[in-house]
């Protein structure tokens, strides 16, 4: 699965889970652009790290979720790289993956929804808006959305997110369908809680280890484990696959 000569644009991939893709990809010897909203210093270790990994990569700040600023750092990455094959959409609203702490329904205001509508549906929107234009001129193209498992098992009912989460599995399934002609494919990978990242930070130990019990694979995923599936849907080794959903949870959901 070697990506020399491609260049990979993944959002929010200063740490966490989007880290572990750039790293993924560039290990692969694909060229990396490595966005971040806020962490400099963090965006430039995991640059360090992908050339390290036998990659090449390049730090860009934008905020996703700002038209402008997407279309901007598309426009970036063309300059620096001369182009883009792989777009994965992993930034999202911050979010706190606690059980304990989390908002019932009835104390969720409809601009919590909103809130992750933009971080979840809206990021991807507009970057999926601004690399278009790019993919249509070379016919090809691959989109990896990040989502999560929650949206066929709501083991914890985090409304908001969740329900973000499963607008981004319709809008990834319609925007499939209208741009496989165009020979560009559109899949989504549904982590399970993984652990550790900053979202799951507070999660306690107990719900962590019931999670675990309730996982074929006993254990929780690891960044990394997230990164593999998503260089396949990304792979011509998946050409022949488009608008599908793969879960990285051990096996909690199985269809």
């Amino acid at each position: 699965m070697n990506f020399a000569g491609q260049v990979v644009l993944v959002t929010g991939a200063s740490r966490g889970i989007g880290a572990a893709i750039a790293r993924a990809f560039a290990a692969e010897q694909a060229t990396v652009a490595v966005n971040y909203l806020r962490n400099a210093k963090a965006a430039e270790e995991v640059v360090a790290q992908c050339r390290d990994a036998g990659g090449d990569a390049f730090a860009l700040q934008a905020d996703v979720t700002a038209p402008a600023e997407a279309e901007r750092l598309v426009g970036q990455v063309v300059d620096e790289a001369g182009r883009i094959d792989v777009l994965v959409n992993n930034a999202f609203r911050a979010y706190a993956f606690d059980p304990e702490q989390r908002k019932a329904f009835p104390e969720l205001a409809w601009a919590d929804y909103q809130a992750q509508f933009d971080g979840s549906v809206g990021a991807t929107y507009r970057m999926c808006q601004a690399v278009l234009p790019h993919f249509r001129r070379g016919a090809r193209g691959s989109i990896v959305n990040l989502v999560s498992d929650l949206v066929e098992n709501p083991v914890v009912p985090y409304h908001d997110y969740t329900t973000a989460k499963s607008a981004l599995v319709g809008f990834s399934r319609n925007l499939a369908s209208e741009l496989g002609p165009l020979g560009v494919r559109v899949n989504c990978v549904a982590p399970g809680l993984v652990h550790p990242t900053e979202g799951s930070s507070g999660t306690r130990a107990a719900f962590r280890e019931a999670l675990m019990a309730a996982t074929p694979l006993r254990r929780l995923a690891r960044p990394e484990d997230v990164a593999g599936p998503v260089l396949f849907l990304a792979s011509p080794w998946s050409g022949f696959v488009t608008g599908q959903v793969l879960f990285v949870d051990g096996g909690r959901v199985m269809q």
